[in-house]
């Protein structure tokens, strides 16, 4: 299939409204382990994305755009979430670069670069009960499903489902970073806010894809 650069936004007002409807959610699961802002953090940064998307139309670059949200995801959140999803859309954005029509391997390569740059920015690993539990897990099952020839939905299927378990393992897991790992053995037992976002922002671009293969 063919996602437009019209798609492409609308996937991402897919994104902001979904943590919009998930922020207060997000952040009591962030108030177990944090200071309970992850949903209102999140918010802020994905309605700031939304409204800098209306500056965009069908004849944008994918790339473009990309990058655009990246950098109004900073500008608009302070936190340390800021810079990993900026880095995430900067380095997506650089695979989409002067593309106006995407296929499914530069959807895949897209998600595969902003991991990859989360990893990067970040230097958190799979275990530390981080976004990474979701997104890693998520990458590669998107390139193992590339590679034996799966279509984009079932890629990001495999993906989606991936990050689902890993943010759901990270309950179990202790805290290595952040705010939440000064609570040591008391940041077990509750499912990581980060790795849960992470999870439904994938899955949200995979119900706007889904639903565009009819």
């Amino acid at each position: 299939m063919k996602l437009t650069s019209a798609d492409f936004i609308q996937a991402l007002h897919h994104i902001a409204d979904r943590i919009e409807r998930e922020k207060d959610y997000l952040s009591d699961l962030d108030r177990a382990v944090g200071d309970g802002d992850h949903g209102v953090t999140m918010s802020i940064g994905w309605q700031a994305v939304k409204a800098k998307l209306a500056e965009f139309g069908g004849e944008s670059g994918c790339g473009e755009i990309s990058k655009a949200a990246g950098m109004t995801f900073l500008n608009a959140v302070g936190s340390s979430v800021g810079p990993l999803y900026a880095t995430a859309f900067l380095r997506g954005g650089a695979v989409l670069q002067g593309k106006t029509e995407l296929s499914d391997d530069d959807i895949v390569q897209f998600w595969i670069a902003a991991v990859n740059g989360i990893l990067d920015r970040g230097k958190a690993q799979p275990g530390d009960k981080t976004m990474v539990d979701a997104w890693y897990p998520a990458m590669k099952a998107m390139e193992s499903g590339r590679a034996a020839g799966k279509d984009l939905a079932a890629c990001l299927e495999d993906a989606v489902r991936a990050a689902e378990e890993g943010a759901k393992a990270t309950a179990e897991m202790l805290s290595q970073k952040g705010r939440s790992s000064r609570l040591g053995e008391r940041s077990v037992g509750h499912q990581d806010p980060g790795a849960t976002s992470a999870y439904m922002i994938l899955d949200s671009f995979y119900q706007y894809v889904k639903s565009l293969a009819g």
